[in-house]
């Protein structure tokens, strides 16, 4: 994970997009059709393929529940001090024990290096130097670049056409990919072993897919 995008094995590069979902029964039906309208010139706009992720997870209140207690512990009055932390308390015990589920959407936007055609020298130079060096570590963080600036340009395509619907869009940073991926491999571990607030006491320096 690098620059707030996730680069794969392959070298394909993946920014992740956080949606906030919308009430469509809410809204009236000229409403309604102003949506499926400009859903449907959004997705006519769009020249590459986005996947569409939806993911059902545990509500996790843990930041919520901290703030009531570090104000709960700040209370002189023992009664209103006592009252605080019984209902972070009674909180977190709704929760675990319920079990309340909250769904997640996301749009992920591409770029492959199968999207540009590798010239004869290139593929030649690949032959001649089949060990990495730094000449190819070099060639490696240019090709990054380009695509990285294509992928943000596609990302803000996909941004202004899900804005123009009235979604509420937002790019996740690296710290925000970090943890998506880390509660999506390790869905059981990440209940009980949370990362640290501070991303550079993370040990892990990169993920790749």
């Amino acid at each position: 994970v690098r620059n707030d995008t996730i680069i794969l094995k392959n070298g394909g590069l993946r920014a992740v997009l956080a949606v906030e979902a919308l009430n469509f029964n809410l809204k009236s039906e000229t409403e309604q059709q102003g949506i499926i309208s400009g859903y449907g010139g959004f997705v006519n706009t769009i020249t590459f393929p986005i996947q569409i992720l939806i993911r059902s997870t545990k509500t996790n209140i843990d930041d919520y529940l901290q703030q009531v207690r570090d104000v709960g512990n700040k209370h002189e009055n023992q009664l209103l001090k006592d009252q605080t932390l019984a209902y972070a308390n009674f909180m977190q015990k709704l929760i675990d024990v319920a079990d309340i589920m909250q769904k997640r959407f996301y749009v992920i936007v591409p770029v492959d290096q199968s999207e540009r055609r590798r010239t004869i020298v290139e593929q030649f130079f690949d032959w001649l130097h089949p060990d990495d060096s730094a000449a190819k570590a070099s060639v490696r963080s240019h090709e990054f670049n380009n695509a990285s600036a294509r992928l943000s340009e596609r990302v803000d395509l996909v941004s202004s056409g899900l804005t123009n619907v009235g979604l509420h869009i937002k790019r996740l940073n690296t710290r925000d990919l970090i943890e998506l991926l880390y509660q999506t491999y390790n869905p059981k571990t990440a209940q009980t072993q949370k990362i640290p607030k501070d991303i550079d006491q993370l040990k892990m320096e990169k993920t790749a897919l």
